[in-house]
């Protein structure tokens, strides 16, 4: 008598092949040094500098430190999915993986799910890592608004890894990922005020960062620092790109 095997689900092996991703990162070491590391290094040298720890004017209780800690976290989403995610992907398509993989059951939505998913865990890891440091380290108070924080975070980690995916979608090695990844991730960081507040730039740069990924989510995670929960123009925007990128990446993604 036979026994018929019933195919793996879906599901299954869709979890399997998050955990293999997650797996080769860990090992590959691109992950945790971009995505972890590094901002952690900034975060402990900018947290280090005295005049950082000024207050912004006299009599505040807010130090520099303070207002830069929510635009070092979208440094590190930012770092994450610009460098290390499209560096990943573009080296299995220069060393042929992604064409094994074609004649497999995955898919490109299933094999784009996982890097996603696989990223998000370790940007989840860094961030909880990075505000702990931040906050036991340098005294820096966490977001009066946990609920809006978490949302905005969420959704601008999303946005970031679907433009990430989009990169590594379409470029076709990694020396095409990194210069694309480099291109995108300075001007992102600029609409942050990462080198200039957003309040002290020209009002046309300030309309157009509010309509950037990383302008967006600064002005959600600025509202939840406050006690506020974020209004809905960045978070729609946020949504928007996450939405709007994903969506490319699946069509226009190339095996080889």
């Amino acid at each position: 008598m036979s026994i018929a095997h019933s195919p793996t689900a879906p599901g299954s092996a869709t979890r399997r092949l998050v955990k293999a991703e997650i797996t080769l990162s860990v090992r590959d070491k691109v992950g945790p040094i971009w995505g972890v590391v590094c901002p952690l290094v900034v975060l402990i040298i900018l947290g280090s500098v005295p005049a950082l720890r000024e207050p912004v004017e006299p009599g505040s209780t807010l130090a520099v430190f303070d207002v830069y800690v929510p635009v070092l976290v979208l440094f590190n989403l930012a770092i994450l999915a610009l460098t290390a995610l499209p560096n990943t992907l573009a080296g299995y398509r220069e060393s042929g993986v992604l064409r094994r993989m074609r004649t497999t059951p995955v898919g490109p939505v299933r094999l784009l799910a996982a890097q996603l998913v696989a990223n998000l865990c370790i940007a989840l890891a860094a961030m909880v890592l990075f505000l702990a440091v931040a906050w036991a380290g340098f005294g820096v108070r966490l977001p009066q608004n946990a609920a809006g924080f978490a949302v905005s975070w969420v959704l601008a980690a999303l946005a970031l890894m679907a433009m990430g995916l989009l990169v590594t979608a379409l470029v076709p090695g990694r020396g095409a990922a990194s210069a694309v990844g480099t291109v995108l991730f300075f001007p992102l960081m600029f609409f942050a005020g990462l080198w200039v507040p957003v309040a002290q730039m020209p009002p046309l740069l300030q309309d157009i960062s509010r309509f950037t990924p990383l302008g967006a989510g600064m002005r959600a995670f600025q509202d939840a620092y406050l006690g506020q929960f974020p209004s809905a123009v960045p978070l729609l925007t946020l949504a928007a790109y996450a939405v709007g990128c994903a969506l490319v990446a699946v069509r226009g993604f190339r095996w080889e």
